[in-house]
């Protein structure tokens, strides 16, 4: 019995080694690929930066064209008020 497990021991560690080591060609080339994808990662990064910097630039756009926008609405406001007394003063008279 001890004669089997010793054997069968034997066997699976050999079979382990042969087919459970990575060869070097097999980690060049998985440190290959960490390398591109940290390549990408970075990239993407750059991507999202510029995003956001875009992002932030076209919210300052909108706000001042929010300002613009409320500042002629008032003044049209007031326009139209005095339009408004003017139209009033010549209906009296």
């Amino acid at each position: 019995m001890i004669k089997k497990s010793v054997k069968f021991s034997a066997l699976v560690l050999c079979a382990g080694l042969t087919v459970g080591c990575a060869s070097q060609s097999d980690l060049d080339r998985l440190q290959a690929d960490v390398d591109k994808l940290k390549a990408d990662v970075a990239a993407v990064n750059t991507t999202a930066d510029e995003a956001a910097a875009a992002s932030v630039s076209a919210l300052a756009a909108a706000e001042s064209a929010q300002i613009t926008a409320s500042a002629a609405q008032a003044a049209a406001a007031d326009a139209n008020s005095r339009i408004d007394r003017m139209f009033k003063r010549s209906m009296m008279k």
